[in-house]
């Protein structure tokens, strides 16, 4: 097994599943409140309070992650339109009819992280999104069938990116899934995009739980900061769309822990 990559029993996986049903119930809530006029900042305070109510903590709250030099300061990434993931939920950005927006969040209870995203579309959207929305939920059904102990984490990254180019989009470079559990970000990094795939391939194996999310664009596979330090964009400006779910590989094959 690849240095670095935990596996878990059954008994830790059913803890795992616990915090992605809060996650699963926080996100179900937070896509009831996306209509115009709301501002992503009002959805990060409604999923707090989901939270809480649950008995969980955000995951990403002052959370700093592998990849950057400073902590995270929300509960959720809110990426809309072009923002392709780690969008920072802005006060005096107004959603509107039309837009795209990605919620990206994660909770953890009794020590154990759970991790999902969704895109929900505001209103009537055009074809184009509506495609590219298609493409990236067809994407993450797939992965999640290639997680299988025996498979490899190339297989994962085919049923991705060949989606995308069956649908027309583009998988963003740079940016893909993770293993979880005991942490929020874990070995090993799922790519969206076969050109992160390099030589960094392992084998599935029984008791990995990893997040799957696909990240599209309808233009480019290329992306640039915002200069809010966090918010990744489309370097050509158009949309993307984001879904995730976490998934445990078992006996019986791929157990998504974030459905309701």
């Amino acid at each position: 097994m690849k240095k670095g990559i935990e596996l878990y029993s059954r008994k830790e996986i059913e803890k795992i599943r616990r915090a992605c049903q809060v996650v699963a119930e926080v996100l179900q809530a937070v896509a009831e409140n996306i209509k115009p006029g709301i501002t992503p900042w009002d959805i990060e305070m409604i999923a707090r309070e989901e939270t809480k109510k649950r008995g969980a903590k955000p995951a990403f709250l002052n959370y700093k992650p592998p990849f950057s030099n400073v902590r995270y300061p929300a509960a959720t990434c809110i990426s809309i339109n072009e923002e392709v993931v780690h969008g920072l939920p802005k006060k005096d950005r107004v959603i509107e009819e039309g837009d795209l927006v990605s919620v990206d969040f994660g909770a953890i209870i009794d020590g154990y992280a759970g991790d999902s995203a969704i895109t929900v579309a505001v209103g009537e959207i055009d074809a184009d999104k509506k495609r590219l929305m298609e493409a990236t939920k067809t994407a993450l059904n797939r992965a999640v069938e290639m997680a299988r102990a025996g498979n490899w984490l190339s297989d994962i990254v085919e049923a991705i990116h060949s989606t995308a180019e069956e649908y027309g989009v583009y998988p963003v470079l740079k940016y893909g899934g993770h293993g979880i559990g005991k942490k929020v970000h874990e070995e090993p990094f799922v790519p969206n995009n076969r050109k992160d795939l390099g030589k960094k391939n392992v084998k599935l194996r029984q008791g990995m739980v990893i997040a799957i999310e696909p990240m599209f664009s309808l233009g480019t596979e290329e992306t640039v900061y915002d200069g809010d330090g966090w918010t990744v964009k489309t370097k050509d400006g158009s949309p993307a769309a984001h879904f995730e779910h976490t998934v445990a590989i078992t006996k019986e094959g791929p157990l998504v822990l974030t459905e309701i």
